[in-house]
């Protein structure tokens, strides 16, 4: 056999091994080595040397080789290795292992054996715990490095706009995405601050903003899969709330660590506090403690008892479990989360004392279980139609958009008069429950009521009624809505414009109210040139009165007085309709609400416009200012992120007319509640002046009426909920017709009565001085109606010096509930109580209409242009 295909020589030594394998070779043909041969140490003669000349290499492969130094290290009777360099090793029996090689981690144990081999050494333990230290300060280094503060969530800082009344109260706290109002650190009272730490955290002031062992509980549990426990300081609460998600990750955990020692180093502990309490949850869709103190006792944060900023403590716990409302499962029923808030409650105060935060003595005084206040929507009541108008003018002067101002954080400061607001509210809900009867009567169903109030000296909105409230589905606002026709309530607007432009009759010059128009029924109005205004069927227009009482000449304080539709129809055209308009809108009254179809036509003086109750009260409120007229508002203050917004100073005064003009007016309207369809609000108490108002078919019914203090419009109408189409009120509350002197009347004066009680002594009206020219000053025959086209005046036998000629008292019947026409006994039985808007009857048309006219009234159709004289 050629030598490369020879085996590679076995190394010396082998004992028995080597025998067998010698064994094994004779088997093959092979000669095996002579004991003695291999220089092992079991060799009887102890010979083991090659010879000088022999090969270096021993017989036998390398993995046999192998295998042979595994068994030899294995084996506890197993002789010592020879030399390397073919020495041998020194003879004998010895049991000992050969010296362990050195390695980093000696594991399994060199140079043990069993159960020894595989116990670690306390080096090996020590090493390992320095390293994993070490790994841990390393790792929590380069986390604290890289996680910095983060930008504040925005559901953190989240508000709602909150609206306040005029004595500074809250009022509401809507819009937004969160029930919150932050609120600085000096506004939190020290009561709850002391509670929330003692029951929480109390070493809160010495600690970095972390605790280790609580940490350590929540993560040990997290990694077995286990639920979270407390712990968490309230740095680190804080942080969790403002900054981070609400998941229970370890992540997040981690970075609630390192953020929350990085916050304690940047803030001070009263300012991670009052961020604590500022974005805490407390139940009732309360977050921060100005929310929460405002949903369980009503007041702001400030004015927090000791016992009730306690309570606010004991609920942070758990809402769902503590607060006493109840909350969600079988176990959160408001009884047993009573029972446990009333416990903690006690538990706190006593914790308080422990830790010194309270002393026994001011425990002593922390008093009873504090009383709630009952949960109720925002938006009851009035409540809603206040924060709508509200809302509009913010978002007018500030240039908000609605979705800006939905975003909250807002503070409105409004000029609404809690106590006025409700006795607004009273006295319709009063009058409704006994005047209306809707399972009775048909007709008492959609009726609505609406009214505001205005303080004329300021043009501050004091007071309105929007109507049921959004809680009973009522959303229009019936004090800010346009669409309802003012009627007569108009009429003093029309004497107003004669006294400050006068006619064509006088050359520019004011015209007296004493002055005298023909207040016959069915009257033809002529234009400035002395011809008829000719109707929608070619024939002359004739104005229609409520009743055929034949009037005569009247001077206009007696057509105010008795509502005659005549005289006025026909001094809006002297005065010209442009000027009346004119007027109107330096009075407040938008020209969006004039009405377009008849804005030319005669029935334009008689009411057919349809401004709010708002812009009416605000507009009367220039008579009774002395002609100055100031813009109404609804907002004085606006706060956002703790700056004033600008925009919101009170509006300035604006001259509407002359004083000596409003003061004629007043004296006009005066003597409308002395003697005319006005005298259901005479005996009130103090001076008062107003006028009523009814539109065709008793559609609508107003009553407008002032003080020197209050300016104030209530107005009733029927719609139809389906089309919004106004309906007639005849029938109503069981009587015939209604109109302003009766339920708008009853309204106002019930409320006009509690309201001018916080001003003491009302403030007389002034005294009007003589004004203008009297046109017509010789009062002139009485005229006959007749049924045919023309109406002939017949002259009277004896003319009379009076106003009117001499009435024929009508027999009044028995008077009904609310049936107030029957009362009226100064010609208002004839004239009706009010002559309101009419209809536009053409030159033949012979039949009377009690319920008054028309709102399209005057729609002559060729009728033109009736302005100025240059028009």
């Amino acid at each position: 056999m050629s030598e490369h295909r020879r085996k590679p020589p076995q190394p010396q030594g082998g004992g028995r091994a080597a025998a067998r394998r010698g064994q094994s070779g004779s088997s093959t043909g092979r000669r095996a080595a002579p004991r003695g041969a291999t220089g092992s140490p079991s060799d009887p003669y102890g010979s083991g040397a090659t010879g000088s000349g022999g090969e270096d290499r021993l017989y036998g492969g390398r993995a046999e080789a192998r295998r042979a130094a595994q068994r030899s290290s294995g084996s506890r009777r197993r002789a010592a290795e020879p030399a390397r360099g073919g020495r041998r090793a020194a003879p004998g029996r010895g049991r000992s292992a050969p010296p362990a090689e050195k390695r980093f981690i000696d594991y399994p144990r060199a140079g043990k054996y069993g159960a020894a081999r595989w116990m670690p050494s306390w080096r090996l333990v020590t090493g390992l715990f320095l390293t994993f230290m070490g790994g841990l300060v390393a790792a929590a280094g380069i986390g604290y490095a890289m996680v910095g503060i983060p930008k504040a969530q925005d559901t953190a800082l989240a508000q709602n706009n909150v609206f306040y009344w005029s004595n500074g109260k809250q009022m509401a706290a809507t819009g937004g995405q969160t029930n919150r109002q932050l609120v600085s650190d000096a506004e939190i009272p020290r009561e709850i601050k002391d509670a929330v730490v003692s029951a929480e955290n109390a070493t809160f002031y010495e600690d970095k903003g972390i605790d280790p062992a609580g940490i350590g509980r929540a993560l040990f549990n997290m990694a077995k899969g286990g639920e979270t426990q407390g712990g968490s300081t309230i740095t680190q609460q804080y942080v969790k709330n403002t900054y981070l998600s609400q998941e229970q990750t370890l992540s997040r955990k981690f970075k609630e660590l390192f953020i929350s020692i990085k916050v304690n180093q940047k803030m001070s502990k009263d300012e991670i506090l009052a961020g604590y309490l500022n974005t805490a949850y407390y139940g009732r869709n309360a977050y921060g403690i100005q929310a929460a103190a405002q949903a369980y006792f009503g007041v702001d944060a400030k004015k927090l008892k000791p016992s009730q900023s306690i309570f606010l403590a004991s609920v942070l716990k758990g809402p769902n479990f503590y607060n006493p409302d109840g909350g969600v499962g079988a176990n959160a029923t408001a009884k047993a989360n009573t029972k446990r808030v009333k416990e903690r409650w006690s538990w706190i105060q006593g914790r308080m004392v422990e830790v010194g935060r309270m002393t026994q003595a001011d425990q002593a005084k922390v008093g009873a279980f504090p009383k709630l206040k009952k949960q109720s929507s925002n938006l009851s009541g009035q409540t809603g139609y206040l924060i709508d108008i509200a809302k509009e003018y913010v978002a007018k002067k500030a240039g908000l958009s609605p979705e800006d101002l939905e975003k909250g954080g807002y503070r409105i400061h409004t000029t609404f008069d809690k106590d006025k607001v409700n006795e607004l509210a009273a006295a319709v809900d009063k009058t409704e429950k006994s005047f209306l009867d809707p399972k009775k009567r048909e007709k008492d169903k959609h009726v609505q009521f609406g009214g505001a109030s205005v303080d004329p000296k300021t043009g501050a909105i004091v007071a309105i009624y929007g109507g049921a409230g959004y809680n009973k589905g009522h959303y229009s606002n019936n004090a800010n809505t346009l669409g309802v026709p003012v009627g007569s309530t108009w009429k003093p607007i029309v004497l107003a414009a004669a006294m400050k432009y006068g006619t064509y009759e006088t050359d520019g010059e004011p015209l007296s109210p004493m002055a005298r128009y023909n207040g016959n029924d069915l009257l033809v109005i002529k234009d400035r040139n002395g011809d008829p205004i000719m109707g929608d069927n070619g024939k002359p227009f004739r104005q229609k009165n409520e009743g055929t009482k034949a009037w005569g000449m009247v001077t206009l304080r007696k057509a105010m007085e008795q509502s005659i539709n005549s005289p006025f129809a026909q001094l809006g055209i002297d005065v010209g309709l442009a000027n009346t308009q004119e007027l109107a809108q330096d009075m407040g009254i938008s020209a969006s609400s004039f009405d377009q179809a008849n804005i030319k036509n005669v029935s334009f003086s008689l009411g057919t416009s349809t401004p709010s109750a708002i812009r009416m009260a605000d507009a009367y409120g220039s008579f009774a200012n002395d002609g100055i007229h100031y813009e109404p508002y609804s907002v004085t203050k606006v706060i956002k992120d703790g700056e004033p917004l600008k925009g919101f100073e009170a509006p300035e005064k604006e001259t509407a007319m002359e004083e000596n003009v409003a003061n004629n007016v007043t004296d006009v309207l005066e003597n409308v509640v002395k003697n005319g369809t006005g005298k259901k609000v005479a005996d009130i108490g103090f001076p008062v002046a107003g006028k009523t108002g009814t539109t065709d078919e008793n559609k609508s019914a107003w009553f407008v009426g002032y003080t020197r203090e209050l300016s104030t419009a209530v107005t009733l109408f029927r719609t139809d909920p389906d089309k919004g189409k106004l309906l007639s009120m005849n029938g109503t509350g069981g009587v015939s017709s209604i109109h302003g002197g009766d339920i708008p009347a009853e309204v106002w004066k019930d409320y006009m009565s509690e309201a001018m009680k916080s001003y003491g002594t009302p403030e007389p009206f002034p005294d009007a001085e003589p004004i203008g020219e009297i046109v017509n000053d010789t009062p002139s025959p009485t005229a006959t109606p007749t049924p045919t086209e023309t109406v002939e005046e017949t002259p009277s036998e004896t003319p009379t010096p009076s106003d009117t000629p001499s009435l024929t008292p009508t027999p009044t019947s028995t008077c009904r509930p609310f049936d107030f026409r029957c009362e009226n006994d100064n010609g208002g039985q004839n004239g009706g109580p009010d002559g309101g808007v009419t209809s536009s009857p053409t030159a033949t048309e012979t039949e009377t209409d009690d319920s008054g006219g028309g709102n399209n009234g005057g729609n002559n159709g060729a009728g033109g242009i009736f302005g100025r004289p240059e028009d």
